[in-house]
């Protein structure tokens, strides 16, 4: 299987569980947020499945975790047993619900950088072949 292939069986597989996470939101303390930053994947991965995605496009959900994430780093300190975390799925407290959160948007974050890196690397390949093949640029790259 190509890279290629790969990625595209990745990112339906990535969108999926995206479009069910937002699904799921609507009993979520504070839905919104959530259904919006998933609902933004799918429309991320939507692009990358059909190549419109820009690489700073799938840069702002990027952005907008790492800010996230940082808000919520104080809950990691506070001693969360990750029995507590990890072992049922209702809502026990705000700092293990805290801790719940940054691993989903880890899980955001990761894909939207493996996306806007792909979609980086495929643009300033094909500028670079482009330029390489056109005999005018030829002259302007080498006076």
């Amino acid at each position: 299987m190509t890279k290629d292939r790969l990625l595209k069986t990745l990112n339906l597989v990535v969108v999926g569980a995206f479009f069910l996470s937002a699904l799921v939101q609507f009993n979520d303390p504070a839905p919104l947020r959530w259904i919006v930053i998933y609902s933004a994947m799918v429309v991320i991965c939507g692009l990358q499945h059909f190549g419109r995605l820009r690489w700073y496009i799938a840069a702002v959900p990027v952005l907008m975790c790492v800010v996230w994430i940082v808000s919520l780093l104080p809950a990691l300190n506070q001693g969360v047993p990750w029995g507590e975390v990890l072992g049922s799925l209702r809502m026990q407290n705000d700092t293990v619900e805290e801790v719940r959160e940054i691993g989903g948007l880890l899980l955001v974050l990761l894909w939207a950088v493996t996306l806007s890196k792909v979609t980086y690397s495929k643009a300033h390949n094909s500028h670079n072949t482009e330029n390489s093949l056109n005999p005018a640029n030829a002259d302007q790259q080498n006076p």
